[in-house]
């Protein structure tokens, strides 16, 4: 009997909104980085597409990795 194996799939594409709960960054935003070219998008008849991948890119832009006890 053939066993169900879960593999996670990562997504390519993300609506503004999935991007906005991923990262706390407004819709807006997002929007607007894509339509200024910042961000890879595609349109599909009224809805946007973020490139996931970008959206990951912006947040580790970012990025700031923590104190150490030492520099406190």
């Amino acid at each position: 009997m053939p066993k169900n194996i879960s593999i996670p799939i990562e997504r390519e594409w993300m609506s503004p909104d999935e991007a906005e709960a991923f990262s706390g960054r407004s819709v807006w935003t997002w929007r607007k980085d894509a339509y200024l070219g910042k961000i890879g998008s595609s349109k599909v008849g009224r809805r946007l597409f973020l490139r996931a991948a970008d959206v990951r890119r912006v947040m580790e832009e970012g990025f700031r990795p923590a104190l150490s006890n030492d520099a406190a």
